[in-house]
């Protein structure tokens, strides 16, 4: 799979096929959160989410995407690390952690592509707040997803909503159309200005990713 700035315009049926890849793409993700446990080593999340994969004859997006290939079908992230992360049996959770699960789903040729991040154990109130925020961000955007706003609004609304609580968002990486392709346009960063930016109609189908 590769870039394509292209924007895809679903039609009612494709809407639904990519609502079944996101079904069994957040059975990964929650399969996942259970076993964010001490002791469990990032190589045995990847080894889950490939479980439920060959279950429902799906593949991921990630394996094998870009140059050089990516070796793994789910990134883990940890602590500092921003996104990424590629699995590895060294690696074992701590009490403590602060764990980003990004993961994709083909099935059928449609992509789904979503993630979450969690903890191990309790965390401190430092990085349970970082979370909450990072989860209001989400919803903020979701509510500007709507026929007739533009990108701008998006983008603005999770910048606002993260820079009101006293952090940051990054703008290296943003949002991004998915369909065919795990990577489509628009482009959705996590920041930005309302009223510009792409016109938001039906049928489009856009990753909100904000990272702070």
């Amino acid at each position: 799979m590769s870039w394509s700035r292209q924007i895809h315009i679903k039609s009612p049926a494709e809407l639904q096929a990519m609502r079944e890849a996101g079904r069994i793409n957040a059975t990964i993700l929650a399969t996942i959160k259970e076993l964010l446990q001490p002791g469990v080593s990032t190589a045995d999340l990847n080894a889950a989410a490939e479980e439920v994969l060959r279950k429902h004859g799906c593949v991921s997006p990630f394996k094998g995407y870009g140059h050089p290939p990516f070796p793994t079908s789910i990134t883990v992230s940890i602590n500092r690390e921003l996104v990424h992360g590629i699995p590895s049996r060294k690696r074992k959770l701590k009490a403590g952690d602060i764990v980003s699960i990004d993961c994709g789903t083909v099935l059928d040729g449609w992509v789904a592509d979503s993630a979450f991040t969690g903890g191990v154990g309790e965390l401190s109130p430092e990085a349970q707040k970082l979370l909450d925020v990072t989860s209001g961000a989400l919803e903020a955007g979701i509510e500007k997803m709507c026929v007739g706003n533009r990108t701008g609004d998006v983008s603005a609304a999770i910048q606002n909503y993260v820079e009101s609580r006293g952090f940051y968002v990054t703008r290296e990486y943003t949002g991004h159309g998915v369909g065919r392709q795990m990577h489509e346009g628009p482009q959705v960063p996590n920041y930005g200005k309302p009223g510009t930016g792409m016109p938001l109609k039906a049928g489009m189908t856009i990753a909100i990713e904000p990272m702070v």
